[in-house]
């Protein structure tokens, strides 16, 4: 044996030692979730999915692998989850599709809505989302993260599987984006780049670790436009209906319906600048 074999062999005695038997083995299960999260994606679109193939074809592959992934989770009633999902399909397109009217209405770059199904990040982010949203609903583990941050990955958009996002919601350019736990999401909501609803901070246990499963992220109304690099905190700021959330902005109270919350402006000895309030809060009707 060369150096070089003895080297190799003892790094793996030294790493197969540190295995555990009792620990589950998750070998091929990222693989796995990313094939099942496409091919899902492309039976619900299937005019657009880079192979050929039936509808039919393509979920009888995702159901099996989403059944393996099950598996692999440790989840003992796989086969309700798989049923679960697969019923959920329906209204899942409808869902997608009122994201991809969103987009087309709310971007005048976009001149057809193919253009925004194989060009835009938000649209794979926001299915890979709503695929795995059903699944965090069957409280399985594990896999519903491993769908959204392989959208993250591709994307740049952070979008956690449980928060709670209404229909017809689009994010313009979308890098950047994080939407935490627990997110609540109104209808007809436009988020633009590097925007974060997010927590203001953690609670700690008397052992000093931290308390999970709380209310964290914001509460967003219907028909918001949060705008690009804003930063919404806490799980008791609400984010009323109709609000107009300016760019650079950073929140952490609630914004009662109907308002426009603007950044500080810079202050310079330049005459073309002026001192603005940091946060007012306006009647959009105003503007």
């Amino acid at each position: 044996m060369t150096p070089r074999d003895v080297w190799i062999a003892a790094a793996g005695a030294a790493l197969a030692a540190a295995e555990k038997p009792e620990e589950p083995n998750f070998c091929g299960l990222s693989q796995r979730a990313e094939r099942m999260t496409d091919l899902f994606l492309e039976a619900m679109f299937p005019r657009h999915a880079g192979q050929e193939g039936a509808v039919t074809a393509r979920l009888r592959q995702a159901a099996a692998l989403l059944s393996s992934c099950l598996e692999l989770c440790g989840v003992s009633d796989s086969e309700a989850c798989v049923k679960a999902l697969l019923l959920a399909l329906p209204e899942l397109r409808r869902q997608l599709g009122t994201d991809l009217e969103a987009a087309y209405r709310g971007d005048p770059a976009a001149l057809s809505r193919d253009e925004i199904i194989l060009c835009y990040p938000a649209f794979p982010a926001i299915g890979a989302y709503r695929l795995a949203h059903v699944l965090y609903q069957q409280q399985v583990p594990l896999l519903p993260r491993m769908m959204t941050e392989y959208a993250h990955r591709r994307t740049g958009i952070d979008i956690h599987p449980g928060a709670e996002i209404g229909d017809c919601f689009f994010i313009d350019h979308g890098t950047g984006v994080v939407i935490g736990e627990t997110t609540t999401i109104g209808r007809d909501v436009k988020l633009y780049q590097h925007v974060t609803l997010g927590a203001r901070s953690f609670e700690v246990g008397e052992d000093g670790s931290l308390v999970k499963g709380i209310k964290r992220h914001p509460d967003i109304g219907d028909r918001v436009v949060i705008y690009a690099g804003a930063t919404i905190l806490g799980g008791d700021t609400r984010i009323g209906s109709d609000c107009i959330i300016g760019g650079s902005v950073w929140i952490t109270h609630s914004v009662p319906a109907g308002k426009m919350v603007l950044a500080r402006a810079a202050v310079t000895d330049s005459p073309l600048t002026r001192d603005i309030i940091a946060n007012p809060i306006l009647d959009s009707a105003m503007l």
